[in-house]
């Protein structure tokens, strides 16, 4: 059974009156969690996506521990052009290396169309497994927006000022178009698979775009994130858009196609509201590290956030980015209590 429509964490996605704040955190599948650790193993996560009991045993251990209003379905941005076969491995404490950089025009015949079902069939036999177990509680599927997939093809890897990124764009912005345009249809055919297989909501991870200027991002970029959106919209589940440093671009994120956007904590949320308009929910936004801190400042720093909401609808707690390995899981414990009681002045 689907979750209801008037799951709080549904509801405030739609920029309704939820009944309480809903909350749910970046990165609660895993991370912190010592059960997590327990089961994981020592393979790569690309390993454990794979393996559908495991992967809806990880994505339920937060539910339940802490009681979130939504689950995040454990997985990885790279899943899908991983299973297209162009050798993407997720090396520990690096993150997503790619043995082949994308380089030229014939590298785009690798990029072919994604068969959800053929592909990664692993992934949507995941989703159903846990909108049978999770009940009430919507289920998040998600995707990497085309241009963090592409900084990662590039550039083979991470990278702090994704140079070899930025000189594709403005260098070949014709090639950098298409590149662009492969990753969104991959984009779309993941989302629909795994909505069409039970997901409440969608969340596009744009997680580096927060490198690029206002008229970067709308000229190079936006064009193929807006083509995401409008390729999930007749679904009709709410869709979040997420990006690190992205002040300067919240209007751009909503202006792309998105219902929720995802603010971190370097933007006040009432600031935040305000460049995005009555009519964009928002997600976010504690600084992740604050959480290491002892409890009454986690609590102080918490409050603030709710505080700058004033009351809205449409606000989904979260953190600004996602869960700090070394965070105690009894904190977002006390923090799920604290959202859920608290009471706009």
């Amino acid at each position: 059974m689907p979750p209801p429509r008037d799951a709080p964490f549904l509801l405030a996605c739609r920029n309704r009156p939820a009944g309480r704040v809903p909350v749910w955190f970046m990165r609660q599948a895993g991370r912190s969690l010592p059960e997590y650790r327990e089961i994981r193993g020592t393979g790569s996560i690309l390993d454990a996506v794979r393996d559908p009991g495991l992967a809806a045993e990880i994505t339920l251990q937060p539910v339940r521990r802490y009681g979130v209003d939504a689950a995040i379905l454990y997985n990885d941005i790279v899943v899908p052009v991983a299973a297209l076969g162009l050798g993407v491995e997720i090396q520990p404490g690096v993150g997503p290396v790619v043995a082949e950089p994308f380089r030229d025009e014939p590298d785009l015949d690798r990029l072919r169309p994604l068969d959800p079902e053929a592909d990664c069939p692993y992934v949507q036999e995941t989703v159903r497994a846990l909108v049978g177990e999770l009940g009430d509680v919507p289920l998040i599927g998600f995707a990497g927006a085309p241009f963090t997939v592409a900084s990662y093809l590039v550039e083979g890897g991470p990278s702090r000022t994704l140079g070899a990124t930025k000189a594709l764009m403005l260098g070949r912005p014709d090639l950098w178009a298409r590149l662009l345009d492969r990753l969104a249809g991959i984009a779309i055919a993941s989302l629909r698979a795994q909505v069409l297989a039970g997901a409440s909501a969608i969340q596009l991870f744009d997680s580096w775009v927060g490198t690029l200027s206002p008229a970067m991002y709308e000229r190079h970029v936006m064009p193929a994130s807006a083509k995401v959106f409008a390729g999930v919209a007749d679904l009709g589940v709410p869709a979040i858009h997420f990006g690190v440093t992205t002040g300067e671009l919240l209007p751009l994120l909503a202006k792309a196609g998105a219902t929720v956007v995802g603010v971190d904590w370097r933007v006040p949320l009432d600031e935040a509201r305000a460049r995005l308009g009555p009519d964009v929910a928002v997600q976010g936004n504690l600084d992740p590290a604050i959480c290491l801190a002892p409890w009454p400042a986690v609590a102080a720093a918490a409050r603030d956030v709710l505080a700058a909401n004033g009351g809205r609808p449409g606000h989904v707690f979260n953190l600004g980015h996602g869960v700090l390995p070394e965070t105690d899981p009894a904190v977002l414990e006390r923090l799920v209590e604290l959202v859920h009681g608290w009471e706009a002045p």
